[in-house]
């Protein structure tokens, strides 16, 4: 039975493997639904094969993820506000509520000029929540103490007013920024949670949840009590698994974590050591 928060897989979590073996993992292991990383791989580019791998496997795309990593920068031509309304029209044809979005990257200046205006707009009139990633500062490898500016307007969605956010634990691990901190300062804008765990490495990690140094079990306990309305997504690394045993294995912890602690008398939990050694470099 799906709990008041529903718990969802994103694709992410799967690769190298593609969109339909997230889709098998997530109905057999019982999410709640799905989000969609729009990339490189076909049928996440496509609304007719999303809604076959849907229908397939009886699981809802609840949430999808515009094509703005690097690794997507070719994804539907290079215009990146194009690219972010056909995020959102593909989710209204899917009946997804939920669109999540970086802020646009330093060289994208035309973009970032009219970023906050486009997602204003698109909310307004098209009723999908675009949500706001918060990002991190990008270090440069050879001087651990020199940072640049990746983002425009920034990496902290903390200083700028958007409407709805995202809250990624693992992004906020590798800015040094705290889990409750950020649901503090995004209050009631907070739409949408990326659950993953991080050191405090400077790189991004998506670790299981509990296999970090995050407060994402505190983070999922308030969350249930003061009765938020938005989706917590499993967004880990699987990268470095071995076999499809392994994946499957990381995939059902992170699950029965986010069910342990989404509850308002929460059920403590302990993931077991991965089988095998996660490096920062790992992840997706």
């Amino acid at each position: 039975m799906a709990l008041a928060i529903p718990v969802t897989l994103s694709t992410a979590s799967v690769y190298p493997r593609r969109a339909a073996y997230a889709f098998e993992s997530a109905a057999e292991l019982g999410y709640d639904g799905v989000e969609v990383m729009v990339w490189s791989d076909p049928a996440t580019q496509e609304t007719a094969s999303l809604r076959r791998l849907s229908q397939h496997h009886g699981v809802e795309i609840r949430s999808l993820h515009a094509p703005t990593l690097l690794v997507s920068q070719s994804v539907w031509g290079r215009d990146p506000a194009t690219k972010l309304r056909r995020t959102v029209d593909m989710a209204l044809e899917l009946g997804a509520g939920t669109v999540v979005v970086h802020p646009p990257f330093r060289w994208q200046y035309r973009y970032a000029r009219g970023f906050q205006d486009q997602v204003r707009e698109l909310t307004a009139t098209t009723g999908v929540t675009l949500a706001v990633e918060n990002m991190y500062p990008w270090k440069a490898r050879s001087r651990s103490d020199r940072h640049y500016v990746a983002y425009l307007p920034g990496w902290d969605a903390t200083g700028f007013d958007y409407e709805n956010v995202t809250l990624d634990l693992s992004h906020a691990a590798c800015a040094g920024q705290g889990g409750m901190d950020l649901v503090r300062a995004f209050g009631d804008r907070l739409a949408h949670l990326h659950l993953a765990d991080g050191t405090g490495a400077p790189r991004d990690e998506h670790l299981v949840p509990g296999r970090g140094a995050m407060d994402c079990a505190t983070v999922l306990t308030h969350l249930a009590r003061s009765e938020w309305s938005g989706d917590v997504v499993v967004e880990i690394s699987t990268r470095r698994d071995r076999s499809a045993h392994e994946r499957h294995d990381d995939l059902e912890v992170a699950l029965h974590f986010a069910r342990s602690y989404l509850r308002k008398d929460p059920v403590e939990y302990h993931p077991p050591a991965s089988e095998h050694r996660h490096l920062p470099a790992d992840a997706w």
